[in-house]
C-alpha cells in the first residue's frame, strides 16, 4: 500500500490533515447521508454508463475484460510511488520552465495520464469481477493519489502549461468520472476543491463563444466537464450552462468545424475527422443525452436532430464491417500502440470504428423508435461482419460498451447488411462507394481542405494522403489492410491512387493542425446515388506537381485516369495503381497478361504494354489500350510506428508489399495514366475485361478535359477541367457530369466544384422530347434535337439532376 505525502502546495483539507494528525492518513469520512435530490439521481446514471448494466463478470465477453482490467490495475498500483512532481515515476508532470513548448505538452501530457490510471484504478475498484472489488486499501490508495495531485498539481491556485486540453478536457473528465464513482467516500472538504480547480480551469467563459478550441468534439467534452461539475457539486447553473452550451454545436457548417448538410464532419477548420474527433463528438453527446434525459436539464433543443440524423448521414458511410475508413481519421491513423499504453493495444480502424458503433448503440437510447430500430439492426450487422477483428472482443471498448453492444446484439433487430451506393462529401473533399463485395473510400485536398494533418509529433508522414489516396476492402477479405501496421511500414511517397513526387519531405512537411493545403478549388465530382464521376486538381505539397485525377465509380469498378502531370522537382513522379500490405509472409500470386511473376522479395519489373494484372487474393488491374512506363515490386518494408508518432512505440515491424505505378520519369511534362481497378476480380474476369475492348470508351484524357463511356451501364462521366466539348456533352464553364441512360429515361447529375456559383450551360446532343423532372436549381432551356439546361450550382458543389425522356 502506497501512503500520502507531503503536498509541495498546501491545501484546504492538507492543513486540515495536520491538524489531525495520525487520523488524516485514512480517507475522509463519507458524505452524511442527506434527502434524495435530482442529483442523486444523476450520478447512479453517470456510474452506470461508465460501468455498464447487466454485466455478468463471469460470463464473456465481460470475464477476460474484467480480469484484464484488473491485472492492469494491478501494475498500476504496484508502480505508484508518490514523489514531488510525480505520481509514477514514468509520468514527471512539474515543469520546471512552464509554458507551451513540447516539453511542457510532454509535462501536462503526464498529468493527464496520471489521473487517467487513477480512473483505471478506481474502475477496477467499482467492478465486479476485477480482484480488486471494493478493496478497501485501493480505495485509500487512490483517495491518497487524488490528494496528492490536487495538492501539488491540479486545484486551484495553478496556472496550467503545455496542452490546453490536458487541463480543460483530460484531466477533469477523469477526475469527475473518479468522483462520481467514489462520491461516497469523497467527504465534503475533497468534492469543494475538486470543484474549484475544475471551476478554475473550465470556468464559464470556456463556453463563451464558439470558436478556437471550444468547438465541435472539443466543446462537446467541455459541455461533458461541466456536467458532471453539476453533478458532483451539485449546481444547477452548472448543468443549465453544459446542456445550453450543446446548441451552438447542433446546427449545420458550410466551413470550418462541424457538421455539414452533406454529411461531412470537420475538425481543426480543415481536417476531416469523423473516425476520430467526431467519434468523440458522437459519444459525448450520446453520454450526455442518456445522462439528461428525463431531468429538468433534458436536451430538447431541436437541432439534436441533427445529430441524430448524423449517424446514418456522417457516421454510417464511413463504417464497413466494423471499421471507420482511415480517410476521415486524421493524425489519429499513426497512433499504433502508444508508450503510454501499458496493455499494448495497438490502435486501428477497426478498434475506432467499434468505438463509434458503441456510440450508435447509446445514441439509439435517445432516438426515435423507427431510429432505435434501424441502428439497432446497423450495429447487429457490424458486429455480425466484423471477422478480422471481432466487436465483442474488442480491446477498444470497455465493460459498459460492451454490455450495451451484448445486449443488441441478443435483441430482436435483424441484422442490416452493408450499404449500396456512392456518397460524395464535398465540404470535406471525400468520397465513399459500396458495391456488392467490396467498399472503397478516395481522399483529397483544396484549399478548403488539408493534405493530411499532423500535431503533437503525430502523422508525420502522411504527407500524400490526401493527394488521390484510393483505399478500398472486401466484403470478407483485405478487411486488415490498413489495420496490419501499414502506416509505419508502407512506402509514404507511393500511398495507393496517389501522385507524387519524389521529392524528399520533412517530418511534419507543410505545417501542423491542417495548415498544408493547395491552393485549389477544382476537387469534387457528381453522384446519381450510385455511380459517380469524382476528378481532383491536384498540386504537390512542397512540390511543383501538377496533375489532373478522375475516378469513374462503377459496379465492379473505377476507372482512374490521369493527365496534365508535369513538375519540374528535379525528381521523378509516380501515379501509384496500388501499393498493396501482404502481411508478414504473403507470397500472393501475381500474374501479368496471363503469365506468372516472381514470388521472390526484391523482384520487380517493368510491365510496358501490359494489358492487366491480377494479385491473388485481392484484386484485378486493367490498362486500357496497354499500359506505358508501367513497373512492379515486391518488397519487405520495416519500420516502426515510433516514426510517425513520436509517442509511439519503437518496435520494429516488417511488412510485404506488392506495388504497381506508374513512373513518368523525371519531371515529367503533361504525362497522363488510365487504369481500371476490379476489386475482389477473379484472374479469369479481368483477363475477359481487358479482352472486351467495347466495355470501356475513354472519351478524353487532357489537361482539359476528362472522361469516360461505359455502354453496358449506359453511363457517361466526364469532368470538364475547362468548358468544351467531350462527345455528345459540352459545358460551358467548369463541371462534373454523369449521365446514365436507362431504358427510355436517362439521368442527367451535374456540379460545379469551383464553388464560385457561376452558371454552367449544359447541352446534350441527344433528341430529348421531355424533361420529366428537375431540381429547382435546373432549368430547361429547351429540348427536341438536343437538350439545353442551364444549371445555377450555389457555392456547396452539390449534385444537380435531371430527369429526362430520350427519342
Amino acid at each position: 500500500m502506497h501512503s500520502s505525502v507531503p503536498a509541495s502546495l498546501p491545501s484546504r483539507r492538507g492543513l486540515l490533515r495536520a491538524a489531525l494528525g495520525a487520523a488524516a492518513v485514512a480517507p475522509l469520512a463519507a458524505t452524511p447521508a442527506h434527502a434524495a435530490d435530482a442529483y442523486d439521481t444523476l450520478r447512479p446514471k453517470w456510474r452506470d454508463l461508465l460501468l455498464g448494466v447487466n454485466v455478468v463478470p463471469t460470463a464473456e465477453p465481460f470475464a477476460s475484460k474484467l480480469a484484464a482490467l484488473g491485472a492492469t490495475a494491478r501494475d498500476l498500483r504496484a508502480a505508484m510511488a508518490p514523489a514531488s512532481g510525480s505520481l509514477w515515476p514514468d509520468l514527471p508532470y512539474a515543469d520546471p520552465e512552464p509554458d507551451t513548448d513540447a516539453e511542457s505538452y510532454t509535462y501536462s501530457g503526464n498529468l493527464n495520464t496520471s489521473y487517467n490510471r487513477l480512473r483505471t484504478l478506481t474502475e477496477a475498484y467499482a467492478q465486479p469481477g476485477t480482484g480488486l472489488t471494493g478493496d478497501t486499501a485501493l480505495r485509500t490508495e487512490i483517495l491518497a493519489g487524488l490528494d496528492h495531485l490536487h495538492d501539488q498539481a491540479y486545484n486551484a491556485s495553478q496556472a496550467r502549461y503545455g496542452n490546453w486540453y490536458s487541463w480543460q478536457i483530460g484531466v477533469p473528465q477523469a477526475l469527475l468520472d473518479i468522483d462520481v464513482l467514489l462520491y461516497e467516500h469523497l467527504g465534503t472538504a475533497r468534492i469543494a476543491e475538486h470543484c474549484a480547480a475544475v471551476d478554475h480551469f473550465v470556468p464559464d467563459s470556456a463556453v463563451a463563444n464558439y470558436t478556437g478550441t471550444s468547438t465541435g468534439a472539443n466543446r462537446v467534452d467541455l459541455c461533458r466537464v461541466l456536467a458532471l461539475r453539476g453533478v458532483v457539486g451539485k449546481s444547477p447553473a452548472k448543468l443549465a450552462l453544459a446542456r445550453d452550451a450543446l446548441s451552438p454545436v447542433f446546427p449545420y457548417v458550410t466551413s470550418g468545424d462541424g457538421l455539414y448538410a452533406d454529411g461531412s464532419f470537420v475538425q481543426h477548420t480543415y481536417v476531416p475527422y469523423a473516425g476520430s474527433y467526431g467519434a468523440v463528438m458522437l459519444g459525448g453527446l450520446s453520454m450526455l443525452f442518456a445522462l439528461l434525459k428525463g431531468s429538468t436539464w433534458e436536451v430538447t433543443d431541436s437541432g439534436r436532430q441533427v445529430v441524430l440524423d448524423s449517424v446514418e448521414k456522417a457516421y454510417a458511410p464511413f463504417l464497413f464491417n466494423g471499421l471507420a475508413m482511415d480517410a476521415v481519421s486524421g493524425r489519429a491513423i499513426s497512433r499504433g500502440v502508444q508508450k503510454s499504453d501499458t496493455r499494448g493495444v495497438r490502435q486501428d480502424d477497426h478498434l475506432r470504428g467499434h468505438s463509434i458503433i458503441a456510440c450508435v448503440a447509446l445514441l439509439a437510447q435517445s432516438a426515435s423508435a423507427a431510429e432505435k430500430a434501424r441502428w439497432e439492426g446497423m450495429v447487429k450487422g457490424w458486429i455480425a461482419r466484423d471477422y478480422y477483428s471481432p466487436l465483442l472482443a474488442s480491446p477498444a471498448l470497455g465493460v459498459s460498451a460492451l454490455a450495451r453492444l451484448k445486449a443488441v446484439d441478443g435483441g430482436t433487430a435483424a441484422a442490416s447488411p452493408e450499404a449500396n451506393g456512392h456518397r460524395l462529401f464535398p465540404g470535406m473533399d471525400r468520397s465513399v462507394h459500396r458495391r456488392a463485395g467490396w467498399a472503397a473510400a478516395l481522399s483529397m485536398a483544396s484549399n478548403r481542405i488539408t493534405y493530411y494533418e499532423n500535431g503533437n509529433g503525430e502523422n508525420l508522414r502522411a504527407w500524400h494522403s490526401g493527394s488521390g489516396m484510393l483505399y478500398w476492402w472486401g466484403d470478407d477479405f483485405a478487411n486488415g489492410q490498413y489495420s496490419d501496421h501499414f502506416w509505419p511500414t508502407v512506402d509514404p511517397y507511393r500511398l495507393p491512387g496517389t501522385t507524387a513526387s519524389r521529392k524528399p519531405l520533412a517530418d511534419g512537411e507543410g505545417g501542423v493542425w491542417g495548415a498544408a493545403r493547395p491552393d485549389v478549388r477544382w476537387v469534387g465530382g457528381t453522384t446519381d446515388g450510385t455511380y459517380a464521376a469524382v476528378g481532383q486538381y491536384l498540386k504537390g505539397l512542397s512540390s511543383t506537381l501538377l496533375a489532373k485525377k478522375s475516378w469513374f465509380f462503377l459496379d465492379d469498378a473505377v476507372v482512374c485516369l490521369g493527365s496534365g502531370i508535369h513538375g519540374r522537382d528535379g525528381t521523378g513522379v509516380e501515379s501509384v495503381v496500388e501499393n498493396r500490405n501482404l502481411g508478414e509472409t504473403g507470397v500472393h500470386a501475381f500474374t501479368v497478361d496471363g503469365a506468372a511473376q516472381s514470388a521472390a522479395l526484391g523482384w520487380s519489373a517493368t510491365l510496358t504494354g501490359a494489358r492487366w494484372a491480377h494479385l491473388a487474393g485481392h484484386a484485378g488491374y486493367v490498362f486500357p489500350g496497354g499500359a506505358t512506363s508501367l513497373k512492379a515490386t515486391r518488397v519487405a518494408r520495416t519500420g516502426a510506428w515510433s516514426d510517425v508518432n513520436k509517442g509511439a512505440v519503437t518496435d520494429p515491424f516488417t511488412r510485404r508489399y506488392l506495388t504497381l505505378w506508374f513512373d513518368h520519369g523525371t519531371d515529367p511534362t503533361w504525362a497522363t495514366y488510365a487504369y481500371v481497378l476490379m476489386p475482389g476480380a477473379t484472374q479469369a474476369e479481368t483477363s475477359a475485361r481487358a479482352a472486351d475492348t467495347n466495355w470501356l470508351g475513354v472519351l478524353a484524357n487532357t489537361n482539359e478535359h476528362q472522361g469516360v463511356r461505359v455502354p453496358a451501364l449506359g453511363l457517361t462521366g466526364i469532368n470538364f477541367w475547362l468548358p468544351g466539348t467531350v462527345g455528345d456533352v459540352t459545358a460551358g464553364a467548369p463541371a462534373s457530369v454523369l449521365i446514365r441512360e436507362s431504358g427510355a429515361t436517362a439521368t442527367i447529375c451535374v456540379s460545379g466544384p469551383l464553388r464560385d456559383g457561376a452558371t454552367i450551360d449544359l447541352t446534350w446532343s441527344r433528341p430529348v422530347p421531355a424533361v420529366r423532372s428537375k431540381d429547382a436549381t435546373v432549368q430547361v432551356v429547351s429540348t427536341g434535337a438536343e437538350l439545353r439546361l442551364r444549371i445555377t450550382p450555389g457555392t456547396l458543389a452539390a449534385t444537380h439532376k435531371a430527369v429526362v425522356d430520350l427519342a
